[in-house]
């Protein structure tokens, strides 16, 4: 004999997801505890920092030996004008007397960039990484 029942459930189960929440988070913040104790054990290392007292003085760099050419590929060292051959020789007295220094080309902007390339590559063939090009803005 079967029973029937005389109230017809219209209503779907509904799933409460706030339980299953809570756990999940329970388990991630354990997790996350967990792990990070576990990297400072591991990765722990003794680093000696040194007191504000020992830090380097502040050296200035001196002045760049600027060499310009203009418009007319004349080569100027300050206002002096020079030719290329007569460049070695103060490039390399700079260089000796300033360690730290720099040697840089101003290039006349009309001028070519065949030959600002040109004498740069010779002053980089006597300065070396120490010659850089300057830019006007």
């Amino acid at each position: 004999m079967r029973f029937k029942s005389k109230h017809k459930s219209s209503q779907m189960p509904e799933i409460n997801l706030v339980p299953m929440m809570d756990v999940i988070m329970t388990i991630l913040t354990f997790f996350i505890i967990v792990s990070m104790t576990l990297t400072n054990q591991q990765n722990a290392v003794n680093v000696t920092l040194p007191s504000a007292g020992e830090g380097l003085s502040e050296q200035k760099t001196p002045d760049p030996l600027v060499v310009s050419i203009n418009e007319q590929r004349q080569l100027f060292l300050g206002k002096q004008q020079i030719t290329e051959e007569q460049l070695a020789q103060p490039m390399q007295a700079y260089l000796q007397q300033h360690p730290e220094g720099a040697v840089v080309l101003n290039a006349d902007r009309k001028l070519p960039y065949e030959e600002v390339v040109k004498v740069l590559g010779k002053m980089r063939d006597i300065g070396g990484d120490r010659v850089s090009l300057a830019i006007e803005s």
